[in-house]
């Protein structure tokens, strides 16, 4: 089994800056000669924004974003930073921890004609409690109709709820595909790790036919759906152990980054659990091996598979969890055991780490912040460098740029030529920030972000930190040759 190494990130400033001299090239990615286009200094769009969490293109030029925290959809003026409400969900969405208002896709016709829908993904209390968790949160999809007079979206249409929510690992990304259907995201909803250690991890776990029919997406934690654009099951999903449902990929933590190339690639990012996030393609039917595996299965040094569901005798609610030691009745398995076939990962960032790596060490042991120094990068959106008019930037042909939350940087992220692997990684622009996502303008020559509101990052020194630059913003990096 291959095992890639060359393009993974370790922890902290200095280790980036080496694996900038060593490892990274522009024109091995793209053919081109000369220096690669670069991320200029950002000009604030707008700011005083509740946790954006997606980006697309709108109406009329403007983009169009959902607001986590602010259970809102809005539209922004990008010549001008003006603001304006599409669409208002303080009334049904809940949101504390990772969930809210999460996922938005946007017709073309919008973009093109300002008629047409877009579909948002949001949690709400659904006053049911589910019978194993106690958990009354779920995640519906609503499709609104786009009222150009009014500006605002309209009509609202549940086309699927009764999806997995919880305060942790939403995933929540949702997109049109070039196929017309619909697809979407979802974390393992944060289980077997802190306050929701003793919550099973369904990751692994796929619904029987009964299941299915009786519309219970309790098994649908973990997992990538493709849906049909009223909710239903597409007939050519595919059939995993016996059984067709609206599951695309499983075996996925806490899947962020979503985009498609244009030969029709779908290329996924997840948050890794002290090591290896992952950058993978996905294949209808795929397993990704999470929580068995994460990143290759190599069994380094970071990660077993510590099962604290399944504690005895010594039940898991009589427990205190711990990320760095293991309670002995606690039944753990090695990477290596895993014996079910899965997809590995193009790509793993802040996977190389020795035996004797702390990760309750400096510069986080005065804090105790520890995971905020984990190497893990913690990527949370990926988008496919394409102009959707004229050519891209010499040197970002076939690119694909990714955002991270722990380090504060936008990557690039060069791809081979059929689409299918990663061949380059550049870091393109560091600042104080928790960036969530971007999106690229018509011409491609600005690359717009939008920033967390609040949340650690690592600061000077890899000091982690509250003290954001740009918090809740919306950002124009102008690209430059």
């Amino acid at each position: 089994m291959s095992i890639k190494r060359s393009l993974s990130l370790a922890a902290g400033s200095a280790a980036l800056a080496a694996l900038t001299a060593t490892t990274i090239s522009a024109p091995a990615a793209t053919g081109t000669t000369g220096p690669a286009p670069a991320l200029g200094t950002p000009n604030v769009v707008a700011d005083g924004l509740d946790n954006p969490y997606s980006l697309a293109w709108g109406a009329h030029g403007k983009l169009w974003l959902t607001e986590k925290s602010g259970k809102s959809v809005l539209s922004v003026n990008p010549a001008t930073g003006a603001k304006s409400t599409l669409l208002d969900l303080s009334n049904q969405a809940v949101s504390s921890g990772q969930d809210g208002v999460l996922g938005l896709a946007v017709e073309p016709s919008i973009v093109s004609r300002a008629r047409g829908y877009a579909y948002v993904s949001f949690t709400y209390d659904s006053g049911q409690a589910e019978e194993s968790t106690g958990e009354t949160r779920r995640t519906k999809i609503v499709r609104y109709s786009y009222d150009d007079y009014r500006k605002k979206l309209v009509s609202p249409t549940t086309i699927i709820d009764g999806l997995p929510a919880s305060i942790d690992h939403q995933g929540g990304r949702l997109l049109i595909g070039p196929d017309g259907k619909l697809y979407y995201a979802i974390g393992d909803q944060g289980t077997n790790q802190y306050s929701l250690a003793c919550r099973q991890n369904q990751a692994q776990t796929l619904p029987t036919a009964a299941e299915v029919a009786a519309k219970d997406w309790f098994a649908y934690q973990g997992k990538t759906l493709r849906l049909n654009r009223d909710g239903s099951i597409p007939t050519d999903n595919p059939t995993i152990s016996g059984v067709r449902s609206h599951i695309w990929t499983y075996g996925h933590r806490n899947p962020q980054g979503f985009t498609f190339t244009p030969s029709g690639q779908l290329l996924e990012a997840e948050h890794g659990p002290k090591t290896d996030d992952e950058i993978n393609l996905l294949r209808p039917g795929g397993n990704y091996g999470w929580p068995n595996v994460a990143g290759y299965q190599d069994d380094d040094s970071a990660y077993v598979y510590a099962d604290w569901s399944a504690s005895s005798p010594t039940p898991c609610a009589e427990l205190t969890h711990s990320d760095f030691e293991i309670h002995e009745d606690v039944p753990t398995t090695k990477e290596s055991e895993f014996t079910a076939r899965f997809n590995e990962p193009l790509d793993t960032f802040g996977t190389s780490v020795t035996w004797d790596h702390d990760f309750t060490g400096a510069p986080c042991d005065e804090s105790g912040l520890y995971y905020i120094c984990y190497p893990t990068i913690a990527p949370s959106s990926l988008t496919y460098y394409k102009p959707a008019s004229g050519r891209a930037m010499p040197g970002w042909e076939n690119s694909v740029i990714m955002t991270s939350l722990k380090d504060g940087t936008i990557y690039r992220l060069g791809l081979n030529w059929t689409e299918t692997d990663v061949v380059a990684v550049e870091p393109l622009y560091t600042d104080q920030d928790r960036f969530r996502a971007t999106i690229v303008s018509p011409d491609g020559k600005t690359v717009y972000a939008i920033t967390d509101t609040a949340g650690l990052v690592r600061g000077e020194g890899d000091v982690p930190t509250t003290d954001l630059t740009h918090p809740g913003s919306l950002l124009a990096f102008p690209v430059s040759s």
